[in-house]
């Protein structure tokens, strides 16, 4: 976790230009390491191998050191070498497309809201936009649909045909102060209801009382409970404390045998930070040098601009590499994300920021 690698700037690693992404896509359809869209449509999830799991190591648990001032430090001369502009900003945008876990966590959510989510979630930027930029056959479409567990049977229904796994957030969502029996039930439920992604909050209790063997033990059990599901353990990160108990929450986690280790539900007060981004990539990373595993990670809450979500693609990028530019290793869960980047590809279109009546609500 301490080690650091080489700094680049996101100039030298950028994708081809809009214009010129089919050319980037290699012999087997899929999508190359530098192509901006994903290539054609989004990659199946279970294309990934499954992290199984390893024993408990405490002793590697206790090694994780954090340098919170690095830390930060490293956090923000990556915004500041941002460089990125026009058709090259369009390519990244087209690529975050297709690592969003678009979401409706509200408590006002309504089969219909969940249907037109969906839909926006089949097309998320117009045809004739995406034509203009020269990406109108790529099959460009959103990562999953996030919802609660009520409307995983309405998102699943809505879907049908496209490909589109349903992620069900459970085991207590957001404060995950619940039984452990009744964590696993709705893990269940919302795998009968159709989930193929199963998005768990932890309990931070664990966390904070340093009861690795409590945490290692409950990740399991949501781990067996989701079957053939991928399972995303959501740390709340915000409510941990120290930048040292999220390093070593991911690592016990990972060892437990999650498939994606994400921020936070989005409820929390602080939510996806680059810092906190920063810790969790470099305990990823050093699981995968151990263990030869990838596991995916997920930011969540706040994120909510494309200047935004670029930053967190040159995190992926600078930290972990090509493979954790793809939907199987990288998501990006938000709600009013999607807009943004849309408006930005308008202006990149015309040279105008579109009307919000010119573009499809989320």
């Amino acid at each position: 976790m301490a080690r650091t690698v080489g700094t680049r700037s996101l100039r030298k690693a950028q994708p081809a230009p809009v214009m010129h992404v089919q050319a980037t896509v290699d012999r087997n359809g899929e999508a190359g390491a530098g192509d901006a869209g994903g290539g054609t449509a989004v990659s199946d999830i279970r294309a990934q191998a499954r992290n199984p799991g390893v024993p408990l190591d405490l002793g590697w648990v206790n090694d994780v050191r954090v340098n919170a001032s690095a830390v930060e430090r490293r956090a923000a001369t990556m915004v500041a070498r941002r460089t990125v502009k026009k058709e090259w900003q369009a390519a990244w945008l087209l690529r975050a497309i297709t690592l969003l876990d678009l979401t409706t966590l509200a408590g006002d959510d309504t089969s219909g809201n969940v249907r037109r989510l969906c839909a926006k979630a089949r097309q998320p930027v117009r045809a004739d936009m995406l034509a203009a930029l020269g990406a109108g056959q790529l099959g460009i479409h959103v990562a999953a649909v996030c919802v609660y567990h009520n409307l995983v049977r309405v998102a699943v229904e809505a879907l049908a045909g496209s490909g589109i796994p349903v992620a069900a957030v459970s085991a207590g969502f957001p404060a995950g102060q619940i039984g452990h029996g009744q964590k696993l039930a709705e893990i269940g439920a919302s795998l009968q209801a159709g989930a193929r992604e199963i998005d768990v909050v932890i309990s931070r209790a664990h966390v904070l009382t340093g009861d690795w063997q409590a945490l290692y033990d409950e990740v399991r059990d949501f781990r067996a409970a989701c079957g053939e599901a991928h399972l995303k353990t959501i740390l709340a990160t915000g409510e941990l404390g120290t930048l040292r108990n999220v390093g070593m929450a991911s690592l016990v986690c990972m060892m437990a045998g999650a498939d994606f280790v994400k921020t936070s539900t989005g409820k929390e007060s602080v939510n996806a930070t680059l810092p906190v981004g920063l810790v969790m990539a470099r305990a990823i990373r050093d699981y995968y040098e151990r263990t030869g595993r990838r596991v995916g990670f997920k930011p969540a809450g706040g994120i909510r601009s494309a200047r935004q979500a670029l930053d967190w693609l040159a995190l992926m990028k600078e930290e972990l590499g090509d493979p954790w530019l793809h939907p199987e290793l990288f998501r990006i869960g938000a709600s009013g994300l999607l807009s943004d980047i849309e408006r930005q590809l308008a202006h990149t279109i015309s040279g105008r920021y579109a009307a919000a009546h010119h573009l499809p609500m989320v």
